[in-house]
C-alpha cells in the first residue's frame, strides 16, 4: 500500500514523500528512507521499483521523498546549503516515527552519509551508500573550481537546458556528445524539470569532488554501520570512490556487485540491501548474531 504525505522542514519548506507499507511486515525489518541522486525524484522509475521491491518482497516500510526543489516538494530559491537537506531528512524521519535506515544513490549517498555524520538525526540506524561519486584523485574528471558560480547563474536565469548540459558535463564528467543525444529523447523534459535542483546536489558534493583524498575526520560522526555498494560495470572513478569511502568511514564494509552499473538492475541491489538492513541472507532467515535496525 502506498500513501502520500507532506511534512514541513525546519525552514518551513514542504517536503512531499510516499510511504510504501508492506503487506507482510518483516519482523527483522524497519523503515528505510530512499535518497535519490542528481535529477532523481520520488516518481523516478528505478527508485519506485526499489521501493516496491523492498516493501513487497522484503517486508520493509519504505519512504521515498522528493528532495528539495523537485517534484511536489518546495524549494528555497537562491539558497543552497547541505544543512537544509539534512533538515529535510530529519523532518521526514521524525514524521515516520523517529528512526530509520537511509539508502542513498549517487549524490543521495553522500547526503545520507553527511546526514549521519552531522549528528542532527539521532534516529538514523544504518546507511547504505550506493556509489557516492567522490572524486578522490586527479586521474580522471575533476570539476572546475568555478562550477558553483556558473551553475547558480544558470539556475537563477532559469536556463534549464543549459543547466542540465553544464551540470552533466562539468560536474558529472559526462562527455558532451552523450549529453547532446539526450536532448532528442523523452528523458530530456524530465531532466529540465528538475534542473534547478542541481544546485542543491552541488551544495552536498562540492567539498568532496576536488580530487583530494577523503579526510576520515569529516566522517567520524558516522556512528552507525554503513554498507558501501559499487557496481563491477560502473566507471573506475565510482569504484575508486566506493573503496575510499569505505576506508574513511568508522564502521563500513564494501560490496561490489559484478553485473551492476550506476544505472542499476534493481533486483541486484535488493538482495544486498535487504541482507544488510535485516541481517538475512538472500531469501533466507536472519543470520545468527546479525544485528538489524529497530522496528520503527
Amino acid at each position: 500500500m502506498t500513501s502520500t504525505h507532506t511534512v514541513a522542514s525546519a525552514d518551513g519548506t514542504a517536503i512531499a514523500y510516499d510511504r510504501y507499507t508492506p503487506r507482510n511486515p518483516n519482523p527483522a525489518g524497519g523503515t528505510v528512507v530512499l535518497v535519490g541522486g542528481a535529477f532523481s525524484y520520488r516518481k523516478f522509475p528505478k527508485m519506485v521499483q526499489l521501493a516496491e521491491m523492498l516493501a513487497d518482497e522484503q517486508g520493509l516500510t519504505v519512504v521515498l521523498h522528493d528532495r528539495r526543489g523537485r517534484g511536489d516538494s518546495g524549494d528555497s530559491p537562491g539558497r543552497h546549503d547541505c544543512a537544509q537537506e539534512i533538515d529535510d531528512l530529519a523532518a521526514v524521519v521524525a514524521a515516520e516515527g523517529g528512526s530509520a535506515a537511509l539508502f542513498g544513490w549517487s549524490s543521495g549517498a553522500v547526503l545520507a552519509l553527511r546526514a549521519a555524520a552531522s549528528g542532527r538525526i539521532p534516529g538514523i540506524e544504518r546507511v547504505v551508500a550506493f556509489e557516492p561519486p567522490f572524486v578522490v584523485d586527479r586521474t580522471r574528471h575533476v570539476p572546475p573550481t568555478d562550477l558553483a558560480a556558473t551553475l547558480h547563474r544558470l539556475v537563477a536565469e532559469d536556463r534549464r537546458g543549459e543547466t542540465v548540459r553544464y551540470f552533466m558535463t562539468k560536474a558529472m564528467g559526462i562527455p558532451s556528445p552523450f549529453v547532446g543525444l539526450m536532448r532528442i529523447t523523452p528523458m530530456w523534459s524530465k531532466l529540465t524539470a528538475v534542473a534547478p535542483s542541481t544546485a542543491h546536489d552541488w551544495a552536498v558534493m562540492a567539498d568532496h569532488m576536488r580530487g583530494e583524498p577523503l579526510d576520515p575526520a569529516d566522517w567520524a560522526g558516522v556512528e552507525v554501520p554503513v554498507l558501501v555498494v559499487s557496481g563491477g560495470r560502473s566507471e573506475a572513478l565510482l569504484r575508486t570512490a566506493a573503496r575510499a569511502a569505505t576506508a574513511a568511514l568508522p564502521d563500513a564494509r564494501h560490496v561490489e556487485i559484478a553485473k551492476l552499473s550506476h544505472n542499476p538492475k534493481v533486483p541486484l541491489l535488493v538482495a544486498a540491501v535487504d541482507e544488510f538492513l535485516t541481517g538475512r541472507a538472500a531469501g533466507g532467515e536472519p543470520q545468527p548474531g546479525a544485528s538489524a535496525p529497530t522496528q520503527a
